[in-house]
């Protein structure tokens, strides 16, 4: 039988602590988020602010996934 690769951890210890303090946060009420700074009530909101902080101080994260666009074509020029 093959031995099996042992995976590796998605997120740091960090980046777990910080997303911690953030749900705190927003369970008593004092995550603001963004530039309106409007009190997050969401959970999964609390957490991606977390996560965003966490990666702004270098902790391990992955990184941010992005909206897939379509490719843009290159315009060709007629004669």
């Amino acid at each position: 039988m093959a031995a099996k690769k042992k995976a590796k951890k998605k997120y740091g210890a960090t980046a777990s602590e910080t997303v911690k303090k953030a749900l705190h946060e927003q369970k008593r009420g004092r995550l603001k988020s963004g530039r309106s700074k409007k009190k997050v009530k969401s959970r999964k909101q609390a957490i991606a602010i977390g996560l965003s902080e966490a990666r702004a101080a270098g902790a391990k994260v992955p990184a941010k996934k992005s909206s897939r666009k379509a490719p843009a074509r290159k315009k060709t020029v007629r004669k």
